[in-house]
């Protein structure tokens, strides 16, 4: 489905009349999902800027992992999420920046795994980057440099979810439907010297500041506990904060973290990086995509030598896909310890 005229006129309606495009819908709903705000989100107890190291320092291991290319001859694919073990949604970003009006051809697409089919969602907005599924079946995207998040229900419908955000990057919702999302007006740039760089929280119709002055946080998932984990990309690191408001190190010394998921059932977080964007294994790429196991510590190597691994995300059967911008196709990885063939993980 294409996105209306109605709908391009609200990407660029005025901040006022987006924020309050969902309120008199949302306003029932925010009594009783502020006060699970209240019970879930409290003020970070470490200061982003003074976050003690205490990075997992666990040397990365030979992987056993394979994979295999699921979807080819895309442009610049850059988001993703699964939608089921047979589904997956992606944007495509031929065009960052540049809307349909002015000749942008980005979309938003699903594509059935067992077919191969490709389903456009919406075409013509200026730069769909990330994406999030909700439990009830809601899909939501940030649009950088339009400053909204999107949202497309069981219906087809796509409407303004939130409007007025300076360039929304990684996005994430929760499985009591908050919507986890960063902001990166200043990438590169730490709030000591300037950056307003945020991590957020929202129910459509408040939203929650949870830290800023980050250098620039990238991508974001969240468990089901509550914790969020996100990339600092500039910074090598990847960040975490429980739902008590404890924010610490988790990993550093890493090179332009990118994209990041988490393994709800195995507790292993999923993350790529790609300090040489567009340069494969062979021409001395140094990009990966890498597991980390909440549990034991363990890093281990997923695939090395794919020129963009971008975003990531993982299947309810614990299937790993990730786009690569570069080269246009979505890769599939297995753990071959599972002893599961590829048809069960379809």
């Amino acid at each position: 489905m294409r996105l209306t005229s109605t709908n391009r006129k609200i990407v660029g309606a005025s901040s006022d009349a987006l924020n309050s495009r969902k309120l008199q819908n949302q306003k029932q709903k925010a009594s009783h999902t502020m006060l699970l705000l209240d019970k879930i989100l409290k003020p970070a107890t470490v200061a982003v800027s003074v976050v003690t190291l205490l990075a997992l320092s666990v040397p990365v291991q030979a992987g056993d992992y394979e994979t295999r290319v699921v979807a080819d001859g895309l442009t610049r694919p850059t988001g993703i999420v699964a939608g089921g073990n047979r589904t997956l949604y992606i944007t495509q970003l031929p065009t960052p920046g540049v809307p349909g009006p002015m000749g942008g051809q980005n979309t938003v697409d699903r594509i059935k795994l067992g077919s191969g089919k490709i389903q456009n969602l919406t075409t013509g907005e200026p730069e769909p980057t990330n994406l999030a599924l909700s439990k009830k079946g809601e899909l939501y995207w940030t649009c950088k440099s339009a400053g909204v998040i999107l949202e497309r229900n069981h219906k087809g419908e796509v409407s303004l979810f939130l409007g007025g955000l300076s360039k929304p990057s990684g996005i994430a919702v929760d499985r009591w439907g908050f919507l986890y999302f960063t902001q990166v007006p200043t990438p590169g740039v730490n709030g000591p010297n300037g950056g307003t760089n945020s991590v957020n929280v929202s129910d459509g119709v408040d939203i929650n500041v949870l830290t800023l002055g980050e250098p620039e946080p990238t991508d974001i998932t969240v468990s089901r506990n509550g914790t969020a984990y996100w990339t600092c990309k500039s910074a090598g690191v990847i960040l975490c904060r429980t739902a008590d408001g404890t924010v610490s190190l988790l990993l550093k010394d890493l090179s332009k973290p990118t994209g990041i998921a988490l393994d709800q059932r195995r507790h292993i977080l999923y993350f790529t990086e790609v300090p040489t964007p567009g340069v494969n294994g062979a021409n001395g790429g140094a990009n990966k995509v890498s597991a980390f196991d909440l549990k034991t510590g363990e890093l281990e190597l997923v695939n090395a030598g794919d020129p963009e691994p971008t975003d990531i995300t993982v299947a309810p059967n614990g299937s790993v896909f990730w786009t690569c911008t570069s080269a246009g196709v979505i890769v599939q990885a297995r753990d071959a310890r599972e002893h599961c063939d590829w048809n069960g993980l379809d």
